[in-house]
């Protein structure tokens, strides 16, 4: 048995897996989650783990690389689910750039984002209910919530609206990044 298809159990998460209905929920302290499976598991309550096997549990044809595929999945699905049962996901972007800003609109219930991002007209995003975004400064933006594709998706679609240039650095980056800049043009 590989090491990356075996998976430690916290103390304060609780598993329920149903073997005839092929489901396994997670009960953490900040929310269920529940994930439908194509393979068996082997669950260990003396070691406090999940091992995955690489029985399925419809007799398909199969190969052994896609068994072995489908078996790194399914254990990567479910330690994200432990993360996200557990922990909040968050993501922080900033903003460089003269006259470039984030802002909160009023009356929209902190539901909806202004960006000034030297365009000539205003861009907005309309914040999911799922996820709390708010500004620490008017170029710092703070993205959290329970869901890890939920949060890179809003980070990511925000940073789309204007991607960092690479002669000056421009853009909304997130905030562990670094661009490299290029030089200019020489005369």
């Amino acid at each position: 048995m590989q090491k990356k298809n075996l998976i430690k159990i916290p103390k304060n998460i609780l598993v329920i897996y149903n073997n005839k209905k092929k489901i396994i929920t997670l009960i953490g302290p900040l929310q269920v989650k529940s994930l439908k499976l194509s393979l068996n598991l082997l669950i260990k309550t003396g070691l406090n783990s999940i091992e995955v096997t690489d029985q399925p549990f419809q007799k398909k044809n199969l190969n052994k690389k896609q068994i072995k595929s489908l078996q790194g999945t399914t254990a990567a699905l479910i330690k994200q689910m432990l993360i996200e049962t557990s922990a909040l996901i968050y993501n922080k972007l900033k903003i460089v750039g003269v006259g470039y800003r984030f802002l909160n609109l009023e009356g929209f219930n902190d539901k909806l984002l202004m960006f000034k991002l030297g365009y000539s007209h205003s861009l907005y995003y309309k914040i999911p209910n799922d996820l709390k975004i708010f500004n620490l400064k008017s170029t710092k933006l703070f993205i959290y919530g329970n869901s890890y594709q939920n949060v890179s998706q809003a980070a990511s679609i925000i940073r789309s609206y204007k991607k960092p240039e690479p002669y000056k650095g421009k853009g909304i980056l997130f905030d562990s990044e670094k661009i490299l800049l290029k030089e200019g043009k020489k005369v």
